[in-house]
C-alpha cells in the first residue's frame, strides 16, 4: 500500500501532522533520520515523501541528520519518487547564504550580509558592513538561535573573545545590517503547496527565538499595567494579509521546487520589506491558529492526501 512518508528528526514537531493524517484516515510512515542506511542497491517504496529535516537538528544531538537526509533525497529523486521539499529545499534550509542569493535572484530584497569564517574575519566583516548596528547569526541555524545584536564593533570583539561566543556548526557566521522596525515585530508568511495560506505577526520584543512550534515556545509575553497583567500573545495571525511580496514569494518557491515554507520579513521605518529567512521545516502555532480558526497542519495533511491519490492513479494508469 502506498503511503505518505515523513522525513524528519524531531517527533515533537511532527506529531501535529501525524495527528491530522490519522484524523483524515491517511496511511503514513515516519522516517526518523538521526541514523540509518540508504540502500542504493534497492528501489524505494512507492508513495509521496515529505521532507521536514531541520537546520537546527544539531541542537538536538542529531548532528548528521541533514547529511543523511541529503543522501536519502538523492536516492528518492533518482528513482523519480514524488518528493515535497526535496534536495533544493534542503540545500536552502541548511544555508542562509544560499537563501539570500536565491531570494535576490528572484527579485526579493534581503538585508546587506557578509559571510565569514574565523573570529578576525568576523570582526573585519562587521567593519565592512557599513552600519553602526548589526546582527550576527549562524549560516546554518534554525529557531533564531545564535542571533546577537551589536551596536559597535568593540562590543562584537568582546563577544568574540569571551566565553559566550557560539561557534556555528558549519563554521560560517553571518554579519548582517540591523533593520530597525518602528514596532518590535516581524511577519512570517506560510505557504503550503507553494501557495500562500496566512501571515503571522511575531513579537520580537523579548528576543529572536522565533520558532512557532509549541515545543519551542518560551511562553507568552506579558505587559504589567499597575497590579494587573495584560496578556500579549507572541504569535498572531493577520486577518486578510495582502502584499505584492506574496507574488514574488510564490514564484521563488516554484523556481526552487519548494512546496512548504515559512518566509520571514521585517519592515523598516520607511515601510520597505527585507526578507531574511526561509524555513522549509515550518511549524504552526496552535494558539494563534485556534484564535484565527486557521489550521496549517490540517491543510497540509489534506494536500498530502490529494498528492497520494495522484501518485496512486499514476501507477494504475501510467499513460495519464
Amino acid at each position: 500500500m502506498k503511503k505518505i512518508y515523513i522525513i524528519h528528526e524531531n517527533r515533537e514537531w511532527t506529531t501535529h501532522l501525524t495527528n491530522r493524517l490519522e484524523e483524515l484516515g491517511l496511511p503514513y510512515e515516519e522516517w526518523h533520520l538521526n541514523e540509518g542506511i540508504v540502500p542504493l542497491t534497492e528501489a524505494p517504496p512507492e508513495g509521496i515523501f515529505y521532507n521536514r529535516m531541520s537546520a537546527s537538528s544539531h541542537t538536538r544531538n542529531h548532528r548528521f541528520a541533514p547529511e543523511l537526509t541529503g543522501a536519502v533525497l538523492s536516492w528518492l529523486e533518482f528513482h523519480d519518487r514524488k518528493v515535497w521539499n526535496g534536495s533544493r529545499a534542503l540545500q536552502l534550509e541548511l544555508s542562509k547564504v544560499n537563501q539570500y542569493t536565491a531570494l535576490e535572484k528572484a527579485g526579493v530584497k534581503t538585508p546587506k550580509t557578509i559571510a565569514a569564517v574565523g573570529k578576525e574575519n568576523i570582526l573585519d566583516a562587521a567593519k565592512r558592513i557599513g552600519t553602526t548596528s548589526f546582527i550576527t547569526k549562524h549560516n546554518r541555524a534554525g529557531k533564531g538561535l545564535g542571533v546577537q545584536l551589536f551596536h559597535s564593533t568593540a562590543a562584537l570583539e568582546e563577544y568574540l573573545q569571551g566565553p559566550n561566543f557560539e561557534e556555528p556548526v558549519d563554521g560560517i557566521t553571518l554579519i548582517q545590517e540591523y533593520i530597525e522596525a518602528p514596532e518590535p515585530y516581524i511577519t512570517r508568511c506560510e505557504f503550503i503547496g507553494g501557495k500562500f495560506v496566512y501571515a503571522v505577526q511575531v513579537d520580537t520584543s523579548e528576543g529572536f527565538e522565533l520558532c512557532p512550534a509549541d515545543a519551542c515556545q518560551i511562553g507568552d509575553l506579558f505587559c504589567p499595567v499597575g497590579e494587573e497583567v495584560e496578556e500579549k500573545p507572541k504569535f498572531q495571525i493577520i486577518d486578510r494579509f495582502n502584499d505584492p511580496i506574496l507574488e514574488k514569494y510564490e514564484q521563488f518557491l516554484q523556481d526552487n521546487d519548494i512546496q512548504v515554507a515559512g518566509i520571514e520579513f521585517i519592515r523598516n521605518k520607511n515601510g520597505e520589506i527585507f526578507t531574511y529567512d526561509v524555513n522549509t521545516n515550518t511549524n504552526y502555532n496552535a494558539d494563534a491558529e485556534k484564535a484565527a480558526g486557521r489550521f496549517g497542519m490540517l491543510e497540509l495533511a489534506t494536500l498530502l492526501g490529494h498528492e497520494l491519490v495522484k501518485v496512486s492513479e499514476k501507477t494504475l494508469h501510467p499513460q495519464k
